[in-house]
């Protein structure tokens, strides 16, 4: 078989050259691609293309490959429930160079393996995990949303040997046996894609690639943003409580939230800042074995809503304001106590506090329940 070698120029690709490439891939054959790390092979996710391409690369038939998909959207066909940190990081990561490997309950494992074909589940899922890359490519993109059945592609080389990362020679190397090249010209990254699992452990790099690891814990990190009006009294509540019950869910110490992957914190829109949290807040806090006493008042700003991913409000208003300055951030502020204002204890007494203090409290254990960590 002689191998096609299709030209692409990426600011202006040929439609038609991706729809014959799908065309092949979904018929069972096999295309080198470029991504912005490497090149890789397209195969549909069947028993006979794969064992073709296993034989192909020289691939033991026990190695499983990785899914590829178009937009990071398509992960929740195969991933039915992530956590917070998977979720921000598929925000911030996607598309581009790094293959996450998600790990799934077994719960979740049974859905998958009575929603998907047969064969599909088992060449995608292995000890209740799966791995899956959103290319940063415009002919990758392309290609992926063409096709009708899932693909997967490993880098465009016999195994044991360096990846592409030019067209120049894949052919060759291959003798004739892949159906198409779609050469895109030279891979940005010219290396590997970073491999990440995340799951119950948190974020583990399992084959360092073109992001960091410093780079993809911060990509990974989840901020959440308390807003009341002083930030003496109630946020600073809040933030303490919901540190105490996320540490305790999460099983570590309260000062190594950020290092689990979570940032808490709290703001008021009066544009206070400095001022220490009320008396009567560090007390009720300390009589829940929460510690607040250092803390200070800081203004709400449009950096510090555009940094957060989700946000908590006291009151209707305060959702407002935030809204107000950052229109983006509706969809991910609400009240904290489902639609119902928690109102203001300043001023009043230790009574009043306490119970402000408690529904506060309710209202983050509920929010926590429903959250997956």
């Amino acid at each position: 078989m002689e191998t096609k070698v299709i030209k692409l120029e990426t600011d202006d690709i040929d439609a038609s050259a991706i729809k014959e490439a799908a065309g092949i891939i979904d018929a069972g054959g096999l295309v080198a691609f470029p991504t912005e790390t490497v090149y890789g092979i397209a195969c549909r996710v069947s028993n006979d293309s794969l064992a073709k391409l296993g034989n192909l690369k020289g691939r033991p038939a026990d190695k499983y490959y990785t899914l590829h998909i178009a937009n990071p959207s398509d992960a929740l066909r195969y991933v039915p429930a992530m956590g917070l940190r998977t979720e921000k990081l598929i925000k911030t990561a996607w598309p581009g160079p790094l293959t996450i490997v998600f790990e799934l309950d077994e719960k979740d494992i049974v859905r998958q393996k009575g929603k998907l074909p047969p064969e599909v589940f088992s060449n995608l899922y292995h000890d209740g995990s799966i791995g899956i890359r959103c290319p940063d490519n415009p002919v990758a993109s392309m290609l992926l949303s063409q096709t009708t059945y899932p693909v997967v592609a490993p880098s465009a080389n016999i195994s044991g040997q360096p990846p592409s990362v030019e067209a120049t020679g894949i052919a060759q190397q291959f003798e004739g046996r892949l159906d198409m090249v779609l050469d895109g010209g030279r891979c940005k990254y010219a290396k590997n894609s970073t491999v990440a699992r995340i799951g119950q452990k948190g974020l583990e790099i399992i084959r360092p690639g073109a992001y960091s690891e410093s780079q993809l814990l911060e990509m990974a990190q989840v901020t959440i943003l308390f807003v009341c009006t002083g930030n003496s009294c109630r946020s600073p509540m809040a933030e303490g409580l919901f540190k105490k019950h996320i540490a305790e869910k999460l099983a570590c110490p309260i000062d190594r939230l950020v290092e689990k992957g979570y940032t808490i914190t709290s703001a008021g829109t009066l544009g206070m800042v400095g001022f220490p949290a009320s008396n009567e807040a560090v007390e009720v806090c300390a009589a829940k074995g929460v510690d607040i006493s250092g803390h200070r008042s800081r203004a709400l700003t449009i950096h510090l809503i555009e940094q957060s991913d989700l946000i908590f409000a006291m009151t209707r208003g305060h959702r407002e304001a935030v809204v107000e300055m950052c229109p983006e951030a509706a969809s991910k502020c609400s009240l904290l106590d489902d639609g119902a204002d928690i109102p203001d204890p300043i001023g009043q007494s230790q009574a009043v506090y306490d119970n402000c203090a408690e529904r506060i409290d309710k209202a983050i254990t509920k929010r926590i329940d429903e959250m997956i960590l």
